[in-house]
């Protein structure tokens, strides 16, 4: 910068009288010069600008505004101070601009163990429960449960990513420091990294834009008031936005059968086209049922037919076959619904029925009478039906006619792992002492090797019941 105010100073001096005397040499200089100075500064200056602008000045809240509670906000040595007040709900500092796309930085401390939040993309309007303040909230979570990166969504549904599947990130926050986090908001991808490690990767196209706002989280009765969080360094960049590079952290993907950049480069494929039959066959058969699915608007569902195991259209089964894999799935249920996804489907045993193999159940708990039947609800939905039951706490719970996010996972050692809607709810090994027991007690007992098959197809289960699935993707492991 100096050599280019210098140079600005040297070509803006006065010219000589005599100047159209001069030879042309000495003009040609000084082009040459501008030229240099210009190739040295720019570059030089579009990387200050790609660092951003300030959202917060260092000396007062102009260009914010407070909504929902009535927490404290001041500001104190060129940070915004955040203060608890007692019987008071979530208060939110929001920017008076709505952002769409930006990579976001700032740096935080808060009081343990109180808990924070930095909304993105976010909302508030009379239409929507009288203002509350509504969006995607990125996790600052100071307690024993290490969620601080995560991404939830305020007022709507939820967690979006809880760190259960990203155990690593689980320890990047810093109790009782200044933490750095950086947020990247580009097109239907939120990325969000503390402290140089990468913690969240949600696809979602829900809300495009909103503002950005600084949470003091409520306190419950008997907690102490006056308890702080602070921010600094608050920089938003809207142009020349770059994406960081890929990572290995497990991808959320909310948009309907789309490969993500991130997905992609870990290996995913779709399983089922969201389009057409291709890749997938009747079990038992040679061609796709000619009855009893249906494809539509990304979609692949079973037609009701009163509950009839495998009467109406059958099981589907892959045409390949799988050995260890990660295998994410989105499926939805109507009330009373009964049906599952299976895999190391071998198709040798030619039963009547449903084809045999190891199954996440999806099954509506509270009004399906078999969720009753089985041990000790393994049975369940999410389970290893027949096998062991699944252990479901709250948060990953949804509403029937509401997406879920299922997701089994085998690793090359026999080792298996079910979730749902990104909490672990099952997990055993194949071929193991312990699994020999459980099939020897179960509905299975009489098929010899029963789920220690070295691969097998994935099966979605024609139960006589409407269920819809979507998002079946795959990536091999080893």
């Amino acid at each position: 910068m100096l050599l280019f105010v210098t140079g600005l100073l040297y070509l803006s001096a006065d010219q000589p009288k005599n100047w159209h005397n001069h030879k042309k040499p000495n003009m040609n200089c000084r082009k040459c010069l501008l030229i240099a100075v210009l190739c040295f500064a720019l570059p030089a200056m579009a990387q200050q600008s790609n660092k951003g602008n300030q959202l917060f000045n260092n000396k007062d809240l102009n260009g914010w505004e407070q909504l929902g509670g009535k927490a404290k906000y001041t500001v104190e040595n060129g940070e915004i101070v955040g203060t608890t007040v007692a019987g008071e709900p979530n208060s939110f500092l929001a920017t008076k601009v709505a952002y769409s796309d930006f990579i976001l930085d700032l740096e935080l401390k808060v009081d343990s163990p109180l808990n924070s939040g930095i909304q993105i993309r976010s909302e508030s309007n009379a239409a929507y429960r009288n203002g509350r303040v509504h969006g995607y909230q990125v996790e600052v979570d100071p307690s024993d449960r290490g969620w601080s990166g995560g991404l939830y969504d305020e007022e709507r549904r939820g967690w979006l990513y809880p760190m259960e599947v990203n155990p690593a990130g689980k320890t990047a926050f810093k109790n009782g420091q200044w933490n750095k986090y950086h947020i990247e908001c580009i097109g239907n991808s939120i990325r969000i990294w503390l402290n140089g490690q990468p913690t969240a990767d949600v696809v979602d196209d829900m809300t495009p834009s909103g503002f950005i706002a600084l949470q003091v989280h409520a306190i419950g009765k008997g907690e102490t008031a006056g308890k702080h969080v602070r921010w600094r360094n608050i920089r938003i960049q809207t142009k020349n936005l770059k994406p960081a590079a890929t990572h290995a952290i497990y991808v959320v993907n909310l948009v309907p059968n789309l490969l993500s950049r991130q997905e992609k480069a870990q290996g995913y494929s779709l399983l089922w086209d969201g389009k057409s039959t291709k890749g997938w066959v009747g079990a038992y058969k040679a061609i796709f049922p000619a009855k009893g699915w249906k494809i539509n608007n990304g979609e692949i569902s079973i037609e009701p037919s009163n509950g009839a195991e495998s009467t109406n259209g059958g099981d589907i089964v892959t045409i390949n076959q799988y050995d260890a894999f990660e295998l994410k799935f989105d499926f939805k249920l109507t009330e009373g619904a009964n049906s599952g996804l299976k895999y190391f489907v071998t198709l040798s045993e030619k039963n009547k029925g449903s084809a045999i193999g190891l199954e996440y159940q999806v099954l509506d708990d509270e009004r399906h009478p078999d969720a009753k039947l089985g041990k000790n609800g393994n049975r369940t939905l999410a389970s290893l039906y027949d096998l062991i039951p699944s252990k479901k706490p709250e948060k990953s719970l949804k509403k029937i006619g509401d997406w879920n996010q299922g997701m089994v996972r085998v690793y090359p050692d026999n080792r298996v792992e079910h979730w749902l809607n990104g909490f672990k709810v099952v997990e055993y090994k194949r071929g193991s002492a312990e699994f020999k027991s459980l099939v020897a007690g179960s509905k299975f007992k009489d098929f010899e090797g029963f789920g220690e098959a070295k691969k097998g197809h994935i099966l979605l289960q024609d139960h006589g019941n409407q269920v819809f699935f979507r998002s079946i993707k795959i990536k091999p492991l080893k």
